[in-house]
Protein backbone atom coordinates (compact mmCIF):
# COMPACT_ATOMS: atom_id res chain seq x y z
CA UNK A 1 0.00 0.00 0.00
CA UNK A 2 1.36 3.43 -0.88
CA UNK A 3 1.97 5.81 2.00
CA UNK A 4 0.23 9.18 1.97
CA UNK A 5 0.82 12.48 3.76
CA UNK A 6 -1.88 14.63 5.32
CA UNK A 7 -0.87 17.95 3.79
CA UNK A 8 -2.78 20.58 1.89
CA UNK A 9 -3.94 19.35 -1.49
CA UNK A 10 -2.11 22.12 -3.32
CA UNK A 11 1.23 21.35 -1.69
CA UNK A 12 3.89 19.24 -3.36
CA UNK A 13 5.94 16.72 -1.46
CA UNK A 14 9.44 15.97 -2.68
CA UNK A 15 12.02 13.23 -2.16
CA UNK A 16 15.60 14.48 -2.47
CA UNK A 17 17.83 11.53 -3.31
CA UNK A 18 21.48 12.25 -2.60
CA UNK A 19 23.58 10.48 -5.25
CA UNK A 20 26.54 12.83 -5.67
CA UNK A 21 29.02 10.94 -3.50
CA UNK A 22 32.17 9.36 -4.83
CA UNK A 23 31.62 6.02 -3.07
CA UNK A 24 35.32 5.81 -2.21
CA UNK A 25 34.79 3.10 0.43
CA UNK A 26 33.07 0.88 -2.12
CA UNK A 27 35.97 0.80 -4.56
CA UNK A 28 35.69 0.11 -8.27
CA UNK A 29 35.43 2.45 -11.22
CA UNK A 30 31.91 3.73 -10.50
CA UNK A 31 30.33 5.21 -7.37
CA UNK A 32 28.26 2.54 -5.63
CA UNK A 33 24.92 4.13 -6.53
CA UNK A 34 25.63 3.38 -10.19
CA UNK A 35 26.93 -0.16 -9.70
CA UNK A 36 24.63 -2.99 -10.72
CA UNK A 37 22.03 -4.26 -8.28
CA UNK A 38 20.10 -7.20 -9.71
CA UNK A 39 21.31 -6.34 -13.21
CA UNK A 40 20.90 -2.56 -13.34
CA UNK A 41 22.19 0.58 -11.58
CA UNK A 42 21.29 0.62 -7.88
CA UNK A 43 19.92 4.18 -8.05
CA UNK A 44 17.11 3.01 -10.32
CA UNK A 45 15.85 0.61 -7.66
CA UNK A 46 15.97 3.33 -5.01
CA UNK A 47 13.94 5.71 -7.17
CA UNK A 48 11.40 3.07 -8.16
CA UNK A 49 10.79 2.00 -4.56
CA UNK A 50 10.30 5.58 -3.37
CA UNK A 51 7.87 6.15 -6.23
CA UNK A 52 6.01 2.91 -5.55
CA UNK A 53 5.50 3.79 -1.89
CA UNK A 54 4.68 7.49 -2.45
CA UNK A 55 3.49 7.83 -6.07
CA UNK A 56 2.34 11.44 -5.65
CA UNK A 57 5.73 12.66 -4.44
CA UNK A 58 8.22 14.26 -6.82
CA UNK A 59 11.75 12.89 -7.17
CA UNK A 60 14.81 15.15 -7.24
CA UNK A 61 18.17 13.43 -7.72
CA UNK A 62 21.43 15.12 -6.78
CA UNK A 63 24.33 14.02 -8.99
CA UNK A 64 27.93 15.08 -9.34
CA UNK A 65 28.62 17.10 -12.45
CA UNK A 66 30.85 14.32 -13.77
CA UNK A 67 28.12 11.67 -13.51
CA UNK A 68 25.12 13.55 -14.88
CA UNK A 69 25.73 12.65 -18.51
CA UNK A 70 26.63 9.08 -17.63
CA UNK A 71 23.41 8.70 -15.62
CA UNK A 72 21.37 9.95 -18.56
CA UNK A 73 23.13 7.40 -20.76
CA UNK A 74 22.29 4.67 -18.24
CA UNK A 75 18.63 5.69 -18.25
CA UNK A 76 18.54 5.30 -22.02
CA UNK A 77 20.44 2.01 -21.93
CA UNK A 78 18.16 0.44 -19.32
CA UNK A 79 14.93 2.03 -20.53
CA UNK A 80 14.48 3.88 -17.23
CA UNK A 81 11.77 6.49 -17.77
CA UNK A 82 10.54 7.32 -14.25
CA UNK A 83 10.23 11.14 -14.13
CA UNK A 84 12.80 12.86 -11.92
CA UNK A 85 14.65 16.15 -11.76
CA UNK A 86 18.45 16.34 -11.69
CA UNK A 87 20.42 18.83 -9.60
CA UNK A 88 24.21 19.22 -9.52
CA UNK A 89 25.75 18.39 -6.15
CA UNK A 90 28.22 20.35 -4.08
CA UNK A 91 31.51 19.63 -2.27
CA UNK A 92 29.78 17.91 0.68
CA UNK A 93 26.54 16.06 1.27
CA UNK A 94 25.09 19.09 3.05
CA UNK A 95 25.95 21.37 0.13
CA UNK A 96 24.32 18.88 -2.24
CA UNK A 97 21.10 18.89 -0.23
CA UNK A 98 21.15 22.68 -0.13
CA UNK A 99 21.48 22.79 -3.92
CA UNK A 100 18.46 20.51 -4.24
CA UNK A 101 16.36 22.60 -1.86
CA UNK A 102 17.28 25.78 -3.72
CA UNK A 103 16.12 24.17 -6.97
CA UNK A 104 12.60 23.75 -5.56
CA UNK A 105 9.84 26.30 -5.21
CA UNK A 106 9.80 25.62 -1.48
CA UNK A 107 6.80 27.85 -0.83
CA UNK A 108 4.67 25.33 -2.73
CA UNK A 109 6.13 22.31 -0.90
CA UNK A 110 4.61 20.65 2.14
CA UNK A 111 7.18 18.01 3.04
CA UNK A 112 10.69 17.19 1.91
CA UNK A 113 12.36 13.86 2.56
CA UNK A 114 16.09 13.39 2.12
CA UNK A 115 17.26 9.88 1.29
CA UNK A 116 20.61 8.26 0.59
CA UNK A 117 20.72 6.83 -2.93
CA UNK A 118 22.67 3.87 -1.54
CA UNK A 119 19.67 2.65 0.53
CA UNK A 120 17.65 0.77 -2.12
CA UNK A 121 15.61 -1.40 0.27
CA UNK A 122 13.49 1.45 1.65
CA UNK A 123 10.07 0.06 2.55
CA UNK A 124 6.49 1.28 2.48
CA UNK A 125 6.07 0.53 6.17
CA UNK A 126 9.09 2.66 7.08
CA UNK A 127 7.83 5.64 5.10
CA UNK A 128 4.34 5.22 6.53
CA UNK A 129 5.74 5.16 10.07
CA UNK A 130 7.75 8.30 9.37
CA UNK A 131 4.74 10.18 8.03
CA UNK A 132 2.61 9.05 10.96
CA UNK A 133 5.33 10.08 13.40
CA UNK A 134 5.86 13.60 12.04
CA UNK A 135 2.59 14.95 13.47
CA UNK A 136 3.64 18.59 13.90
CA UNK A 137 7.28 17.97 14.81
CA UNK A 138 10.27 19.68 13.20
CA UNK A 139 11.24 16.40 11.60
CA UNK A 140 11.17 12.64 11.93
CA UNK A 141 14.15 10.31 11.74
CA UNK A 142 14.37 6.50 11.45
CA UNK A 143 16.76 5.01 13.97
CA UNK A 144 17.71 1.49 15.01
CA UNK A 145 18.89 0.19 18.36
CA UNK A 146 22.60 -0.61 18.46
CA UNK A 147 23.28 -4.30 19.03
CA UNK A 148 27.10 -4.29 18.98
CA UNK A 149 29.10 -3.19 21.99
CA UNK A 150 30.43 0.35 21.59
CA UNK A 151 33.63 2.01 22.76
CA UNK A 152 34.56 5.68 22.53
CA UNK A 153 38.16 6.41 21.55
CA UNK A 154 40.56 9.18 22.55
CA UNK A 155 43.36 10.77 20.47
CA UNK A 156 45.98 8.85 22.48
CA UNK A 157 44.51 5.54 21.33
CA UNK A 158 42.80 4.68 24.59
CA UNK A 159 39.13 3.78 24.70
CA UNK A 160 36.31 3.13 27.13
CA UNK A 161 33.01 1.31 26.96
CA UNK A 162 29.75 3.23 26.70
CA UNK A 163 26.18 2.13 27.35
CA UNK A 164 24.85 1.06 23.96
CA UNK A 165 21.25 1.48 25.18
CA UNK A 166 21.82 5.25 24.96
CA UNK A 167 22.73 5.17 21.26
CA UNK A 168 20.84 4.75 18.01
CA UNK A 169 22.00 4.14 14.45
CA UNK A 170 20.35 6.72 12.20
CA UNK A 171 18.99 5.97 8.72
CA UNK A 172 17.26 7.79 5.90
CA UNK A 173 14.81 8.90 4.61
CA UNK A 174 14.44 11.76 7.07
CA UNK A 175 11.31 13.87 6.59
CA UNK A 176 10.83 17.55 7.43
CA UNK A 177 8.39 20.39 6.80
CA UNK A 178 9.79 22.03 3.67
CA UNK A 179 9.84 25.61 5.01
CA UNK A 180 11.77 24.61 8.14
CA UNK A 181 14.30 22.51 6.24
CA UNK A 182 14.86 25.35 3.78
CA UNK A 183 15.43 27.80 6.62
CA UNK A 184 17.86 25.45 8.34
CA UNK A 185 19.94 25.07 5.19
CA UNK A 186 20.48 28.83 4.93
CA UNK A 187 22.97 28.69 7.80
CA UNK A 188 26.70 28.22 7.30
CA UNK A 189 27.30 24.54 6.61
CA UNK A 190 29.85 22.81 8.83
CA UNK A 191 31.82 19.55 8.48
CA UNK A 192 30.01 17.95 11.44
CA UNK A 193 26.71 18.05 9.54
CA UNK A 194 26.56 14.37 8.57
CA UNK A 195 22.79 14.23 8.12
CA UNK A 196 19.86 16.59 7.80
CA UNK A 197 18.76 16.24 11.41
CA UNK A 198 22.08 17.70 12.54
CA UNK A 199 21.52 20.70 10.25
CA UNK A 200 18.03 21.19 11.69
CA UNK A 201 19.26 21.00 15.30
CA UNK A 202 21.98 23.58 14.67
CA UNK A 203 19.32 25.94 13.29
CA UNK A 204 17.21 25.59 16.44
CA UNK A 205 14.69 23.06 15.12
CA UNK A 206 15.12 20.56 17.94
CA UNK A 207 11.69 18.90 18.06
CA UNK A 208 12.96 15.93 16.08
CA UNK A 209 11.21 12.63 16.62
CA UNK A 210 12.72 9.20 16.28
CA UNK A 211 10.75 6.34 14.82
CA UNK A 212 11.82 2.73 14.56
CA UNK A 213 14.21 2.17 11.69
CA UNK A 214 14.23 -0.89 9.47
CA UNK A 215 17.17 -3.32 9.76
CA UNK A 216 16.65 -4.24 6.09
CA UNK A 217 17.17 -0.59 5.10
CA UNK A 218 20.92 -1.01 4.77
CA UNK A 219 23.27 1.51 3.23
CA UNK A 220 25.36 -0.17 0.54
CA UNK A 221 28.94 0.71 1.48
CA UNK A 222 31.03 -2.20 0.19
CA UNK A 223 30.56 -4.93 -2.44
CA UNK A 224 29.33 -7.43 0.15
CA UNK A 225 26.45 -5.11 1.01
CA UNK A 226 25.23 -5.31 -2.58
CA UNK A 227 24.63 -9.05 -2.22
CA UNK A 228 22.77 -8.46 1.06
CA UNK A 229 20.58 -5.80 -0.57
CA UNK A 230 19.75 -8.19 -3.43
CA UNK A 231 18.77 -10.84 -0.89
CA UNK A 232 16.51 -8.47 1.04
CA UNK A 233 14.85 -7.30 -2.17
CA UNK A 234 14.17 -10.90 -3.16
CA UNK A 235 12.64 -11.91 0.17
CA UNK A 236 9.32 -10.14 -0.15
CA UNK A 237 7.50 -7.70 -2.40
CA UNK A 238 6.17 -6.05 0.76
CA UNK A 239 9.56 -4.85 1.99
Amino acid sequence: MAATASTKQAERNVHIIVAAGSGSRYGGNLPKQFCLLDGRPLLMTTLERLHRHTPDWELTVVLSRDMTGEWQDMCREYGFSLPHSIVTGGPTRAHSVRNAIESLAVESCGLISVHDAARPVVSSSLIRNLLDGLNGADGVIPACQVTDSIRITAPDGSSRAVDRKLYRSVQTPQIFPAAKLSEAYRQELRPEFTDDASVMEAAGFCNLRLTAGDPHNIKVTNPGDMAVAELYLSLSDTL
